[in-house]
């Protein structure tokens, strides 16, 4: 068997391995992006957080200040502080549900990229698992042809020895 087959799809299959590397850098850029915005969520979370902190300490010093009985000024100055504050609050609560959608972005854009490469990798496997079957076949067939001509050859050489004889 000194002939050397050639898969006829070969490039077909070089086209797609190419197509499963780059789904997997795809998947691996969407899992970095899909990290930075969960620490940008972490990040405006807890910028939330400790404004809601302030609001709930400068809360607890307006009703230390009614306890003492303070002027009604200085509490009207610190019931106007904590509007303030809430309206920061109310900022930061924003800014955490648009992070939470851009988190939930990148995960739908994470799993659209993996089920790309599970579908790449499918057509991958697909032609891989066609290739070795058809050089199977072609090794058979291959093997075949060989054959009939050896027996050829052989009933040639029969052939040419039996009219030696008779002539």
């Amino acid at each position: 068997m000194t002939n050397k087959i050639q898969y006829p799809l070969q490039q077909i299959l070089a086209v797609k391995k190419d197509r499963v590397e780059k789904a997997e850098k795809v998947v691996e850029e969407k899992k970095r992006a899909l990290e930075v915005e969960q620490e940008k969520l972490k990040r405006v979370t807890a910028e939330r957080d400790e404004i809601f902190r302030h609001k709930q300490d400068k809360l607890i010093q307006i009703r230390e200040a009614f306890d003492k009985g303070t002027t009604s000024d200085k509490i009207l100055q610190m019931k106007a502080y904590v509007k303030i504050v809430e309206g920061k609050l109310q900022q930061a609560e924003q800014k955490v549900a648009q992070q939470t959608q851009q988190v939930k972005q990148a995960e739908q854009a994470l799993a659209a990229a993996k089920e790309d490469l599970r579908a790449r990798r499918m057509e991958e496997e697909k032609i891989r698992i066609h290739k070795e079957e058809w050089e199977k076949e072609a090794l058979k067939e291959l093997e075949q042809q060989e054959n009939k001509e050896y027996d050829e050859i052989g009933q040639l050489i029969h052939e040419s020895q039996k009219r030696k004889k008779n002539n």
